[in-house]
């Protein structure tokens, strides 16, 4: 139900970034008690407008309104001091400082001019526990699984009982059962009477938590209405403008008879004694809940972690990878989940960070040759349509979907023979997707063999050739293509029936 008086409002708000407008006057009203689904493409104005609204950012024109009143700008304590509190989809964590540190930072409570680590423990614990988010108070959160990092950035945002909540992505790391507590929470909140926004390139999300949308494109308000009536195709024409193709590229293997990568017994901390063969042209998925020992099998493959198998054949050499560096020259190449600390450098430009793993190819006698980097640069750029300025711009300044091409273009030039992917379009909109999507297709019918972890068991179901399930550190489940429905995913993870073998 929509009300005449919204606790924060934007007014004709608009922003320019080195001359280029990325915002130009947009308007939202955010009433108490609605969760309001802010929706677009990457590079569509969502975390600019989210940070005018949080005081972070400074508007060129325009206004934020807060119970009615007008301010040319915010301050992030301003914005805290009227109950806004945000949940970014990139983690704002003090990572050598633990979990009650972390979640109570700049709120802890005192008592006679101390704080009072009673309280303290006790208030931080409620939050946690209303998350179902079991963790040690003292524990650093750096030593956390991602997911739980994720729900930590709820919880410090939750501590505060904010009146207006934002949050950006904040599923993209939890499992299931995290994102059935989470709704829990959000659905409580809203009985309570906190406004909430909501930005997910995850559609079921959206139509199962709000009632109201804004749509951004190209900077631009292009829809705020109910979503009463509205399917999650029409959502997609909203954000993108016109009809929706098929999301998925139509399936046809390419899988050849030659192994790219032939594992027998793979150990480590994490994993039970895995027997993994890819061959070469294959897309093998990797599915499971979160932290069931995927990632260390990715960890494992690529020598970022110890480990031992009875058999490793990959490129050359038969034996596990000492390290990353070993790997590399293996024709083993890895794209992180957490793009922004783990698969590329923010501050440097878009150019040497596709460049960066094939320096060595663009040297001569020791000295680069920085004319061929440009057009390398250029050309993966051109080829992957990674959009946001020329290759001298930093990364930083990139949307999310652009950033992950860079952390998958970056590869290309070292030609690699297994390209190892944990969550590739975690937080990465519709078109992004789909652009990803065919280049992994691609890849495979050029004889690359693709090693996909995703959370989403779409993906697992529409673009591989098999699907291994892992639970508990072992394979629950070995599916094909065809036999591999989200309905076989979901039973394998959770231990219902017997292993299934292709």
């Amino acid at each position: 139900m929509r009300s005449a008086a919204p606790v924060l409002a934007a007014r004709g708000l608009s922003k320019r970034f080195f001359g280029n407008p990325v915002l130009n006057d947009v308007s939202i009203d955010i009433v108490p008690g609605r969760v309001h689904a802010l929706l677009g493409e990457n590079g569509a104005g969502k975390s600019t407008l989210v940070n005018l609204l949080s005081g972070v950012l400074a508007p060129d024109g325009g206004a934020i309104v807060v119970d009615g009143q007008e301010h040319a700008k915010l301050t992030p304590a301003l914005a805290r001091s009227f109950g806004i509190a945000v949940v970014q989809q990139e983690l704002s964590l003090a990572p050598h400082l633990s979990v009650v540190e972390n979640v109570a930072l700049g709120a802890v409570p005192t008592r006679h001019g101390l704080i009072d680590y009673g309280r303290l423990a006790q208030e931080v614990s409620a939050v946690l526990g209303r998350l179902g988010l079991q963790v040690e108070l003292d524990q650093p959160v750096e030593e956390l699984p991602l997911g739980k990092r994720q729900l930590v950035e709820i919880a410090k945002a939750l501590y505060r009982r904010p009146r207006v909540l934002i949050l950006d992505e904040p599923t993209s790391s939890l499992t299931a059962h995290e994102v059935k507590a989470l709704f829990d929470v959000l659905d409580q909140l809203g009985r309570e009477g906190v406004a909430l926004v909501y930005i997910s390139h995850r559609l079921n999300e959206v139509m199962r938590l709000c009632g109201w949308v804004t749509v951004l494109k190209d900077g631009t308000r292009t829809s705020d209405q109910t979503l009463d009536g509205v399917d999650p195709h029409a959502l997609v024409r909203l954000m993108v403008g016109r009809e929706p193709g098929d999301l998925f590229p139509r399936f046809r293997s390419t899988a050849r008879a030659e192994a790219a990568l032939d594992i027998e017994g793979l150990q480590a901390t994490g994993l039970r004694s895995v027997d993994l063969a890819v061959r070469k042209g294959e897309v093998l998925g990797v599915g499971g809940l979160l932290g069931q020992g995927q990632e260390e099998l990715l960890l494992a493959i690529y020598g970022a972690i110890d480990a031992r198998a009875g058999r490793f054949r990959a490129g050359e050499a038969d034996r596990t990878t000492r390290d990353p560096v070993d790997a590399i020259a293996r024709g083993l190449a890895y794209v992180p989940a957490d793009r922004k600390r783990e698969a590329v450098l923010l501050p440097l430009s878009i150019g040497f960070n596709l460049t960066l793993p094939g320096l060595r190819q663009f040297a001569k006698h020791g000295f680069r040759r920085f004319k061929e980097e440009a057009q390398v640069a250029r050309n993966l750029m051109e080829n992957l349509t990674v959009r946001g300025g020329g290759p001298e711009r930093p990364v930083q300044l990139l949307s999310g979907g652009n950033q992950q091409k860079v952390a998958l273009a970056r590869w290309l030039p070292l030609s690699p023979s297994v390209l190892l992917l944990n969550d590739p379009t975690r937080g990465v909109d519709v078109d992004t997707k789909r652009e990803i999507y065919l280049r992994l297709r691609a890849m495979a019918a050029e004889g690359v063999a693709v090693v996909l972890l995703s959370s989403d068991a779409l993906e697992l179901v529409h673009l591989c050739d098999r699907v291994l399930v892992f639970r508990e550190g072992a394979v629950a489940a070995d599916l094909p293509h065809g036999v591999a429905t989200e309905e076989a995913i979901v039973a394998a993870s959770l231990g219902v029936g017997e292993r299934v073998a292709a």
